[in-house]
C-alpha cells in the first residue's frame, strides 16, 4: 500500500483474471480510483469482491464486450461520470486463438484474434482520447508480448504474434499523436505469465514449460504481479518523461 497513484483515476480492461486483475488491484492498493471491466461477468465479480474486502476504491462493469464500440463508449462514459476523469488507461483485455497456419481459419481464428488483440486496444484508446485531450494529460499502457519480437516454438501463435506486433507499433504512433496533449503511451511485453489462459497450456502441453524456462535467464515463470509492478511505474508520475517505450518483463527471455 502506498499513495503513488493517489488522486488518479485508472480504467483497466480485462480485470476478471491475469494481468488485468493484477494491475487493477495493485493500482487501487496504491491509491488510485479504479474502474474495471471484463466480458466474463463471474470473474469480474470475484475481483470486485476482493477489492471490497480490502476497502479499495474500485468499481467494475460486466459483462463488457470490448469489441463493440458502443460498449466501450459506455464504459468510458461511466468512468467519467463516476470519477470525473481518466488519468490512466490500461488495455489488458485480450483474446487469441492459437493455431498453426495450416489449421487456421480466416474468420474463426485469424480475424477473431486480431479483433481480440488490436480492436479492443484501438476502441478503448479512441473512446478515452477526447477526455485525455481535454485534461491535457494521460498515461496509456498497452500490452505487446515477447512474441512481438520472437517466434514461439511449438505453438501455433501466428495470429497472436501479428496482433501483439501490431500493438507494439500502434503504441509508438499513439505516443507521437498524444505528445502535444501530454498523453503518454507505452507498452509492456511480458514473457510467459501464469494466468487462467496460460495455465492449461503449461499443464497439458508436454515439454512446453521446460522449453520456456530453458530460454529464461531468471529460471521461473512470470506472475501477474511481476507485470503489474511495471505498469504501476508507467501509470505514476515517476515515469512522466517516458513515452513510446516498450518494457520487457520476461525474465530475460528476449535477450538470450
Amino acid at each position: 500500500m502506498s499513495n503513488r497513484l493517489e488522486g488518479k483515476v485508472a480504467l483497466v480492461t480485462g480485470t476478471g483474471s491475469g494481468i488485468g486483475q493484477g494491475c487493477a488491484l495493485m493500482f487501487a492498493r496504491h491509491g488510485a480510483q479504479v474502474m474495471g471491466c471484463d466480458i466474463n461477468a463471474e470473474a469480474a465479480e470475484e475481483t470486485l469482491a476482493t477489492a471490497k474486502k480490502e476497502n479499495l476504491t474500485y468499481h467494475s462493469i460486466q459483462p463488457c464486450d470490448l469489441t463493440k464500440p458502443e460498449a466501450v463508449n459506455a464504459l468510458v462514459d461511466a468512468t467519467i461520470e463516476r470519477y470525473g476523469k481518466i488519468d490512466i488507461l490500461v488495455n489488458a483485455a485480450a483474446f487469441a486463438a492459437f493455431e498453426f497456419i495450416e489449421d487456421m481459419d480466416f474468420e474463426q481464428h485469424w480475424k477473431t484474434t486480431l479483433s481480440g488483440e488490436l480492436d479492443v486496444v484501438f476502441l478503448a484508446c479512441k473512446a478515452a482520447w477526447k477526455q485525455m485531450v481535454k485534461q491535457n494529460s494521460g498515461s496509456i499502457i498497452n500490452f505487446a508480448s515477447a512474441n512481438a519480437y520472437e517466434a514461439l516454438k511449438g505453438s501455433g501463435a501466428l495470429a497472436h504474434c501479428a496482433g501483439k506486433g501490431g500493438v507494439l507499433a500502434m503504441t509508438r504512433q499513439l505516443a507521437m499523436e498524444g505528445a502535444p496533449h501530454n498523453i503518454r503511451a507505452n507498452s509492456i511485453s511480458p514473457g510467459m505469465i501464469v494466468t487462467g489462459a496460460t495455465k492449461p497450456v503449461l499443464d497439458n502441453t508436454p515439454g512446453f514449460e521446460e522449453h520456456v524456462l530453458e530460454k529464461t535467464m531468471l529460471n521461473r515463470l512470470g506472475q501477474p504481479e511481476d507485470v503489474a509492478w511495471c505498469a504501476l511505474f508507467l501509470a505514476s508520475d515517476e515515469s512522466s518523461w517516458i513515452t513510446a517505450s516498450d518494457f520487457a518483463v520476461d525474465g530475460g527471455v528476449t535477450k538470450w
